[in-house]
């Protein structure tokens, strides 16, 4: 069986799983911090490689290139747009990633890259712009997973942004124009880079706070990311029953 290589931002992010891990080691020839270890038959590659799309693209990139995975997994935390059913400490799984920055603000308002006529990725005869799909059978799986075990999880569309949106109206504004749940740095990213290498991905985030106008004292970051992770060990465990 091909590992999994697990993705975060921050190694608070990856610490509760990283300590789940049965016989870890520090990979010391990698280019990133790598632990690896196993959840029952499943190696696992788990890697916190920095914050923001340029850290994410590179250090998927490295890390599929020296693993070679069959399942890349993003994991972390995210802010919840209004509207979305979302609470502090509920799971999200994300159907497709969007590029929120990438466009242009013109005279007219804004235009994404496929009005300007810019694919992220073409393959095939198919232009992939703003929007990267995830693999639909495992976040169907983690779906009926959180189900079963009574977790409070929407499944949606995320949105990558380099500057987070720390206002109601921003939060309003982006969940409107693509018509998604939550938003975070560097999920599209990483999303991007596993379907250039034909590798399904899986995003799961726990939410930490609200997208409204910003006040810290209202978030739970680590509340988020417990939530995250121990979804994240859950669906390992699914794996290796599967």
């Amino acid at each position: 069986m091909k590992p999994a290589l697990v993705l975060s931002a921050v190694p608070r992010e990856l610490e509760l799983l990283v300590n789940t891990l049965h016989d870890p080691y520090t990979d010391a020839y990698a280019m990133y911090g790598v632990t690896e270890g196993r959840i029952g038959a499943t190696n696992l590659a788990c890697c916190a490689g920095g914050v923001g799309k340029s850290n994410a693209a590179a250090a998927a990139t490295a890390l599929i290139e020296r693993y070679r995975p069959g399942l890349v997994i993003s994991t972390g935390c995210g802010g919840a747009y209004p509207g979305s059913g979302l609470t502090v400490g509920n799971l999200a799984v994300a159907s497709d990633e969007i590029f929120g920055d990438e466009g242009v603000v013109s005279p007219d308002g804004w235009l994404d890259l496929k009005q300007m006529g810019l694919p992220m990725l073409q393959e095939g005869g198919r232009s992939w712009y703003n929007t990267i799909p995830l693999a639909r059978h495992e976040a169907e799986k983690a779906v009926q997973l959180a189900d079963s075990h009574g977790l409070q999880l929407v499944r949606g569309r995320f949105v990558t942004v380099s500057s987070c949106s720390g206002t109601k109206a921003r939060g309003q504004e982006l969940a409107r124009r693509y018509q998604a749940i939550c938003e975070n740095m560097e999920g599209a990213a990483i999303a991007l880079v596993a379907m250039r290498y034909g590798i399904p991905c899986l995003e799961i985030r726990g939410i930490s706070n609200l997208v409204e106008d910003r006040d810290m004292s209202r978030w739970n970051i680590g509340l988020a990311v417990e939530s995250a992770q121990r979804f994240v060990i859950k669906v390992l465990e699914e794996l290796n029953r599967q």
